[in-house]
């Protein structure tokens, strides 16, 4: 019986040895996508701040109008899209309504 928890023991050190080394290779393997994720992080909390405070999107969007009209002409298409996939994300059944 002994001999049986001494191989036991055994085998979990080397399991955890293999472990340690995979977590490194993940932490290693993950880390050039941190600061991606952390931009779309940071990105989707502004859209549900924004949501959450229409005003604040309205009188952006009077501000850029005031500022300077003659050029919104060359961002309408880009915003437009840009509206539209806001909207298609928080929808009835958009990503950030959690159905």
């Amino acid at each position: 019986m002994n001999k049986k928890l001494i191989e036991l023991a055994e085998q979990r050190a080397e399991l955890m040895a293999r472990v340690a080394e995979q977590r490194a290779e993940l932490a290693r393997v993950l880390s050039s996508w941190r600061g991606p994720l952390n931009v779309v992080d940071q990105g989707w909390a502004a859209i549900r701040y924004l949501r959450g405070n229409p005003i604040i999107l309205g009188g952006m969007v009077a501000f850029l109008v005031a500022l300077r009209p003659w050029r919104i002409g060359k961002w309408v298409p880009p915003g437009w899209l840009l509206w539209r996939l806001v909207r298609m994300a928080l929808g009835p059944k958009g990503m950030l309504r959690g159905h």
